[in-house]
């Protein structure tokens, strides 16, 4: 199995966490397709910041650990509200993941950024985006080609995939897709597409065109994502206001399965205070 893969492949073992109040799973009718997601707003009238966060390879909106559930009422603590959502062919997504491509992904989620904005309690102005490994492609890719995203968060983001899941190329060359064994989900269909996109798209020089904030955070003991991707993402990205944070111990995934908490933590305090500090 593709070590990328198998990194994010503890995302669906997590248990299911109760929806909080503030909390609501909407079916947004998007574009191309409808997107399952799930909104956090802090308490109050607003306006609020509103940060919109992409899964990664082969996880869905509540992400490994269900790591995203956890940082959604830690913004709304912070007065930030928050969306996330599934990805084509992921969580409650109803149509297949050859549906999924980086462009798919980031027109999804203009799709949920235009559902933000949609509710009386959200300052349109106000957007960070954030990503989760692959999901911090699609994350960087949505700020480079949008001049409205103010702030950008990425955790062990991908900025080049270009040579990723280079083994299922050439039944995805034969059949039009391969298909991507997991060990504790069901298959997805992986595109020529998204091959062809993948191999296609400078993810560096387009977010050289972001002239917004960006921190970059990974594990130092990421062994999937590279830990000096960060520092290509902070040489990538087109502003001033830009940083890097190398969280001590930390895996892929941040411990998060580990059953200590103290990495996971730091990433979203860390999280938290520069989305208030940029948004």
């Amino acid at each position: 199995m593709h070590k990328f893969v198998s990194a994010l492949a503890f995302a669906a073992l997590a248990l299911p966490v109760a929806v909080q109040a503030g909390e609501e799973t909407v079916m947004i009718k998007g574009s191309q397709r409808t997107i399952p997601a799930t909104v956090t707003l802090p308490e109050g009238p607003g306006p609020f910041p509103f940060v919109v966060m992409y899964h990664g390879t082969g996880s869905n909106r509540h992400e490994a650990g269900n790591g995203y559930d956890l940082l959604a009422p830690k913004l709304a603590e912070a007065g930030i509200a928050s969306a996330r959502f599934d990805f084509a062919g992921n969580g409650d997504s109803p149509v297949d993941y050859k549906e999924y491509t980086f462009s798919s992904g980031v027109a999804d989620g203009q799709d949920v950024i235009a559902y933000m904005r949609g509710l009386a309690q959200i300052d349109d102005a106000r957007l960070g985006v954030l990503g989760w490994s692959q999901g911090g492609t699609i994350a960087m890719l949505t700020a480079g080609r949008h001049d409205d995203v103010r702030s950008v968060v990425t955790w062990a983001g991908a900025l080049d995939m270009k040579g990723a899941f280079a083994e299922l190329y050439p039944e995805a060359e034969k059949n039009g897709f391969a298909v991507m064994e997991f060990e504790w989900r069901t298959p997805l269909n992986l595109s020529l597409d998204w091959f062809k996109e993948a191999r296609s798209t400078d993810v560096a020089a387009e977010l050289a065109n972001y002239k917004g904030a960006v921190l970059a955070i990974a594990g130092a003991n990421d062994d999937v994502v590279p830990p000096a991707t960060t520092d290509a993402i902070v040489a990538a990205a087109g502003g001033d206001n830009k940083s890097k944070s190398i969280i001590d111990g930390a895996d892929h995934t941040f411990n998060i399965f580990s059953g200590d908490m103290s990495a996971f933590n730091t990433l979203i305090a860390q999280t938290v205070d520069w989305f208030k500090a940029t948004l």
